[in-house]
């Protein structure tokens, strides 16, 4: 039997049977519910976001996700790895409009070493900015490069300044849809013994959804599921970013989903997660306005400013905001607008 939405919302835990009908209710209601437990989990009436950029220190990768536009194969006249110059460019220019920090993250590159992945965390650093850096899959290819354990190569990247790791790299962690759509990438249980490795040295990491190509409904609910198992363990995930796979451009192709099956999708997860405090919403992909919408489907976090951002674009969606534009989409939803780290402390 369909639990009622001010079940939902006293934070109850769900069962995989549970959760599965959720997506048939009406959309309103669902969204009542959701929200109702965004503000038992964050009653303050605000809205963080992070000042940041995406720097992407190579697009070389082996993975040949067929998801993916951004990157390029070994060897490929377009590959790059970024130079430190240009690197301090963007890192000066973050500085200037008062970030806090950088969501690092690049390919599966087999041509770079431990030795530079802690230089380039120890250059960041360096400007006084957190890094955020590099996915699961990043640290586990880095693992079996070196032959290093995940604890090994964590503590590494942490002694010259890694502060957080991105939940990037997730998918979706059902491996009968990873081998159709990242077959080079690791598995899910990696993705989280990389995560649960970071937790357990202290590390606070984010944790992430792409849906809308091959996956199920049932598919995401795994997905959420494995999530909050893991965080039950250790409670590391400091926030939950589901959003829409892109078409554009990629081997995959496809369509793209519509925002009602985001919104579904969203407060989905904010009902079944009920043990991860903050859930962001995805401008980048749904645009200001379905992100607005968002706030009162379960979403709390308003994501990054992102004065740069390659893969998602590389897809051919544009969508761009300054924090100016972000404060005021916030107001205009009710909120309180605050600014945090990506480690969720306000600054």
């Amino acid at each position: 039997m369909m639990r009622l939405p001010d079940q939902l919302a006293s934070g109850e835990r769900l069962t995989f049977a549970e959760a599965r009908p959720l997506w048939d209710l009406d959309l309103l209601t669902l969204g009542r519910a959701a929200d109702a437990v965004r503000r038992r989990l964050n009653p303050e009436g605000r809205v963080t976001y992070v000042i940041d950029r995406n720097i992407n220190y190579t697009n070389v990768c082996v993975s040949g996700c067929r998801f993916c536009a951004f990157y390029r194969p070994p060897g490929a006249d377009d590959g790059y790895v970024l130079d430190w110059q240009t690197l301090a460019e963007k890192l000066r220019e973050l500085q200037a409009h008062g970030g806090s920090g950088v969501l690092l993250q690049g390919g599966l590159n087999p041509d770079l070493t431990l030795a530079y992945y802690e230089k380039l965390v120890s250059f960041v650093h360096g400007f006084g900015l957190g890094v955020h850096g590099f996915s699961p899959p990043e640290i586990f290819f880095l693992s079996r490069q070196t032959g290093l354990s995940l604890d090994e190569v964590i503590r590494r990247l942490m002694a010259v300044g890694l502060s957080s790791i991105p939940g990037g790299g997730a998918e979706i962690l059902v491996d009968r849809v990873r081998r159709q759509i990242s077959p080079n990438k690791c598995t899910s249980a990696q993705w989280l013994e990389v995560m649960e490795a970071a937790h357990r040295q202290g590390l606070k990491t984010s944790a992430t959804m792409m849906f809308g190509h091959l996956e199920t409904r049932e598919d995401r609910l795994e997905h959420l599921l494995k999530i909050r198992k893991l965080q039950d363990k250790t409670g590391g995930f400091t926030a939950f970013i589901p959003w829409t796979y892109q078409p554009g451009g990629t081997a995959l192709q496809g369509q793209a989903l519509g925002a009602v099956e985001y919104l579904r999708t969203l407060a989905v997860s904010r009902l079944v997660l009920d043990n991860v405090e903050h859930l962001q919403v995805s401008w980048v992909t749904q645009g200001p306005k379905v992100a607005q919408i968002a706030l009162k489907f379960g979403a709390d976090d308003f994501g990054s400013t992102m004065l740069e951002e390659n893969v998602v674009a590389a897809t051919g969606v544009g969508f761009r905001l300054n924090r100016d534009e972000i404060e005021t989409l916030i107001w205009q939803s009710g909120y309180q607008p605050r600014v945090r780290d990506h480690r969720y402390n306000l600054r």
